[in-house]
């Protein structure tokens, strides 16, 4: 079985070990995806190892640390309807891809699917799949799955147009949460969202990974995305129930002053989501309130 409708994107810095690890499980899949790596400025000789033992690889080296905007990058050189995000610690299940692939051809209204996270060595689910399953978003009928308001960018599958017509992930917000945004200017443009049970992606959490530095900037993120789409009001209450829940401690301070910091990029680019997609995301604000997967800690 091969299938030339899904391309696999991932982006790596400084995990060779990890990264060669995905590569060889893509290699295994009875799709054959094309796979594209953006090789994020790594310094371990992540990029020379892929060039030797997976030569049919598309590899990218920008030179510098993209963040997410690696794949940006990469999805530029696609030329497949739909995209396969990889992180260098994930690889997706034999059959998930074409599952994908079935469908979104079967729904073109529908911008992308998310597939269940097993997490390795053990196999347990990640316990943002719960809170997939569960979504509280409301979509329409024909949805192959719940309805959802964000992603999770290493377990999903795109259309590459739904993905160009917004313009990718955000240069600004880099890394760690750049996916709410995207999703939900997705949603503006009446794209749905989708959990689909079916596919399955396996993590083996890296070890190289600062976890201070992804809480910083998860909750700037949060904070950026927040001031930039929704109304004033929720703004603030959000802005206010951040300010009293996450640790009061030195990251949590560099995550608010950065965001400050950022705030008339924010006031620039600000641009209110509509009632509809207002609704959908307050429904989730309740969902994040008491989530185990989405907590501002490390």
């Amino acid at each position: 079985m091969t299938d030339d409708r899904t391309t696999v994107v991932v982006i790596t810095r400084n995990r060779r070990t990890e990264l060669l690890h995905t590569l060889d499980r893509l290699a295994e899949l009875p799709e054959r995806p094309p796979v594209i790596v953006a090789d994020n400025g790594s310094t371990d000789g992540t990029a020379e190892a892929v060039s030797n033992l997976h030569p049919r690889i598309r590899l990218l080296r920008p030179g510098r640390n993209l963040g997410a905007v690696g794949r940006n990058l990469a999805v530029r050189e696609v030329r497949t309807p739909y995209i396969a995000f990889c992180d260098d610690d994930t690889w997706w299940e034999p059959g998930s891809l074409e599952t994908a692939a079935d469908t979104l051809d079967r729904h073109p209204g529908l911008a992308s699917v998310t597939g269940r996270v097993l997490v390795q060595p053990a196999g347990t689910e990640d316990p943002i799949v719960e809170e997939l399953r569960s979504s509280p978003v409301p979509g329409p009928p024909w949805l192959p799955g719940p309805a959802l308001g964000s992603f999770v960018a290493a377990a999903t599958c795109m259309r590459v147009d739904a993905f160009r017509s917004v313009g990718g992930f955000s240069p600004r917000l880099w890394l760690d949460g750049e996916e709410e945004l995207l999703a939900t200017d997705l949603a503006v443009r009446g794209w749905w969202l989708a959990y689909v049970p079916e596919m399955t992606v396996h993590h083996a959490p890296s070890r190289a990974r600062d976890s201070t530095a992804r809480r910083v900037r998860g909750l700037r993120n949060t904070l950026w995305f927040t001031w930039l789409r929704r109304p004033l009001s929720t703004a603030t209450r959000r802005t206010l129930f951040l300010v009293r829940t996450v640790p009061r401690d030195g990251p949590s301070l560099r995550a608010f002053l950065q965001a400050a910091a950022g705030l008339p990029w924010v006031l620039a680019n600000r641009d209110v989501v509509p009632a509809d997609v207002e609704h959908r995301l307050r429904l989730l604000d309740e969902t994040q309130r008491h989530s185990t997967a989405r907590r501002y800690v490390g």
